[in-house]
């Protein structure tokens, strides 16, 4: 009995890595969910920072420039949507980034009163 040598066949292949690019936002929303762990602190940061700073003093200058409505309802629903979704125990995934936003849309609000003007005679009843 003759031993024959078993030989296989190479096979070549060229693999080439898909190297997905990592925008801004798609960083942000990873870490945002690996934030998970920290759920409990960030509802607490989010309620407490938004709600006892960022809109009393979001509020305090759209006074100062004249109660424009607009404001206070862009103002309102911008708390609204940082309240409601932890209120709802939705992931961080959605929480962090909604709450950047509402910054984001304090922020505006705040420096869109700066150059309209800040009068303390608007508060007088």
């Amino acid at each position: 009995m003759k031993m024959a040598t078993i030989t296989h066949p190479t096979i070549a292949t060229t693999y080439t890595e898909k190297v997905e690019k990592q925008t801004l936002l798609n960083r942000f929303i990873n870490w945002s969910e690996d934030q998970e762990q920290y759920r409990f602190g960030w509802v607490a940061g989010i309620l407490a920072g938004h709600g006892c700073i960022i809109t009393p003093i979001t509020l305090f200058a759209i006074i100062l420039s004249g109660s424009n409505l607009v404001f206070f309802i862009a103002a309102i629903i911008a708390m609204m949507a940082s309240l409601v979704t932890n209120l709802a125990a939705l992931p961080t995934k959605y929480t962090i980034p909604t709450f950047v936003l509402s910054i984001v849309i304090d922020l505006i609000i705040v420096i869109s009163c700066a150059i309209i003007g800040f009068d303390i005679s608007g508060t007088y009843i």
